[in-house]
């Protein structure tokens, strides 16, 4: 690997290792202890993983890593952010200063992903699929046709998919709101909850098509993202209050505000298919 490309792993760990030690800050000077707290940490502390399974991405020089480092990036400054700012008061110092490393942190990867062309150059396998050639039935690298727009949808997509989470943490949190003293609002949880996952599922199918290029697909997410912030939001600022709101609807409106631009129409320069690769032709039997 290129020295730009193993800057870029290490820094992929300090900022898994940065994640963790910012939350298990934050969870020590916390002033309460709550469910809520403990959700919101749980899923701040998950992120740590997906840095890691970057990690694995870019040891591959796999083109996933770009879309998922960017969402990985900003999602967790907001996740980590909102735990760093109490209610009241000031936030601790030890919690401000390692916010502001991982935010540095988060900065970096972001830079190095997008702006090295080192890294750029690494980053352009793509997974494997079957395919039937001449020679047989056997695994080629699967190219997309339309790389310009295949680039802008994989940030929708990796976008897109963290929907569904982004709104089962609020929810989950209502849920030590609401319980045991306001059973009248637990019907709208639970319909949050189901919310969450019928998006998870129709968002599939649509994300699929968005990478192959199809323009209806685009304009399914866009349709789908401004009904998830239609119903997410408005639940957060009544279930969960003006603070709710900022600390679980704003992660979500930065996802959202990702995948529209992601989810735009690109014009081809060329308007012209690049053909996917071959493979490789049998060498011929040679006489000695």
């Amino acid at each position: 690997m290129p020295p730009t490309v193993r800057a870029l792993v290490a820094l992929l760990y300090t900022t898994a290792a940065a994640t963790v030690a910012v939350e298990l800050l934050n969870w020590a000077y916390a002033p309460e202890h709550g469910f809520g707290l403990a959700v919101r940490t749980g899923w701040a502390l998950l992120r740590s993983f997906g840095f890691l399974i970057l990690v694995w991405h870019v040891r591959r020089g796999r083109a996933a890593a770009k879309p998922l480092g960017l969402i990985l990036a900003v999602t967790t400054v907001f996740a980590v952010g909102r735990l760093v700012v109490p209610r009241s008061g000031v936030p601790p110092l030890p919690g401000a200063v390692g916010f502001v490393l991982l935010t540095a942190c988060c900065v970096g990867v972001a830079v190095l992903l997008y702006r090295v062309p080192t890294v750029g150059a690494h980053l352009v396998r793509h997974p494997n699929r079957l395919v039937v050639a001449r020679g047989g039935i056997g695994w080629q690298e699967g190219a997309p046709r339309r790389p310009a727009a295949a680039a802008r949808a994989l940030t929708a997509r990796a976008a897109a998919f963290t929907y569904a989470p982004l709104m089962v943490v609020p929810a989950l949190v209502s849920l030590g709101a609401v319980l045991p003293d306001r059973l009248e609002r637990l019907p709208f949880v639970v319909l949050w909850l189901a919310f969450a996952v019928l998006v998870g599922n129709v968002l599939l199918p649509i994300v699929i098509f968005l990478v192959r290029g199809r323009r209806w697909a685009g304009i399914a997410l866009i349709v789908v993202t401004l009904l998830v912030l239609a119903v997410d939001l408005p639940l957060c600022a009544w279930l969960l209050g003006l603070d709710g709101l900022i600390r679980d609807g704003g992660p979500l409106l930065a996802a959202a505000v990702v995948a529209l631009w992601g989810a735009r129409p690109v014009r081809s320069a060329t308007g012209v298919r690049v053909p996917a690769p071959r493979a490789e032709a049998p060498l011929a039997d040679t006489v000695p």
